[in-house]
This record gives C-alpha cells, structure tokens and sequence, in this order.
C-alpha cells in the first residue's frame, strides 16, 4: 500500500491503496465516520464500482472502490473542483495512509499485557 496522486480525472485523486479490497474500502469508511465524524449523503454501489460522497469542512469528497482501480479519494465534482477540494483530498489521503499503517502495524506487533 502506497498513496499515489493523480490527475487523470481533472482533478487530483489520492489513489490510498491500489490493491484494496471490499473489507479495506470498508475500514477506510469506518475511520471516516468514527475518527472524523464524516456522514455519508451520496452512496452509489454498482457491480465493479462503489462511490460514496461526503463533505469534509466546506469540500464535498467521493470515497470510491474499483475492483481495477482499488481504494482512492477525490473531490466529487471532477474536473470542477476547486482548488482548495484538491488539497484537501491530498491532506486527508495523507492522515488516512498515517491510520492505516497504524492500524497495520498494531496487528503486526500487538502490544502484550
């Protein structure tokens, strides 16, 4: 797992981990909701493809999992976003690659009682 940006979209997408499946895509929400008190207010599932929308401050995101593409974040209006929803697409991808090797290294080396 890596971060990767892009900007084949028009925009800058975080690509948080390009061999991520269902159960990550999941785990990435959860701390979403849980760490950042993200709510959720657009949830598209298709077969090969999941988006979810939510705002951070004043910049609306899109959570999205590809079975080609893996986990990655970008601002929901594409290539109309404003500046500020691309940085912070690559600050919050930044903080969720932090938790997730966190959470990566916890299970690896648990702490004994």
């Amino acid at each position: 797992m890596s971060l990767t940006l892009r900007t084949d979209l028009g925009c800058t997408e975080a690509v948080i981990d390009s061999d991520g499946g269902l159960s990550r895509f999941y785990q990435i929400a959860s701390i979403l909701t849980d760490q950042f008190q993200v709510s959720f207010t657009g949830k598209e599932d298709d077969f090969d493809n999941i988006n979810w929308n939510f705002s951070l401050g004043k910049s609306s995101l899109t959570l999205q999992y590809s079975i080609y593409n893996g986990i990655s974040l970008f601002p929901t209006r594409e290539q109309h976003a404003r500046k500020k929803e691309n940085k912070a697409v690559v600050e919050l991808a930044s903080v969720l690659e932090g938790k997730l090797l966190n959470l990566k290294m916890q299970k690896q080396h648990p702490l004994s009682p």
